[in-house]
């Protein structure tokens, strides 16, 4: 599985805000067919005032972008729905020209740290 973090923005209106949350309390069945055939196995997004944040978990080897773009052209109600939420989105300052979201870079894993740790343990456990 491949895991992307990106962020973006929705515009900075309240009521823009609470549209986009209640859309998303009612994902038309289309666009979760969508994604789920074209390899996301996970998607979840966060919200901290007008700043989402979403983690993606796709099927090994694919990219986001082309998962995004397939999505997008998979039928009228779909590219309709994208069309919608770009309408309540902006783009992410930190986002390279021409992209809407923002590849997020992880700075920490605790799973990673998890060999040290467990050496810390051995060597407590002979001292």
């Amino acid at each position: 599985m491949t895991r992307y973090v990106l962020t973006l923005n929705l515009r900075d209106d309240p009521a823009v805000i609470e549209t986009y949350r209640d859309y998303h309390r009612r994902v038309w069945p289309e666009v979760l067919e969508s994604l789920r055939r074209e390899g996301v196995e996970r998607m979840d997004i966060h919200q901290l005032g007008h700043r989402l944040v979403m983690i993606l978990e796709l099927t090994d080897g694919l990219d986001f972008r082309r998962v995004f773009a397939k999505h997008t052209v998979s039928s009228p109600r779909v590219a309709e729905w994208e069309r919608l939420m770009k309408s309540l989105q902006e783009p992410s300052p930190d986002a390279p020209d021409g992209d809407w979201w923002a590849v997020m870079e992880c700075v920490f894993q605790l799973e990673a740290q998890e060999p040290a740790i467990a050496r810390a343990a051995d060597r407590s456990r002979t001292s």
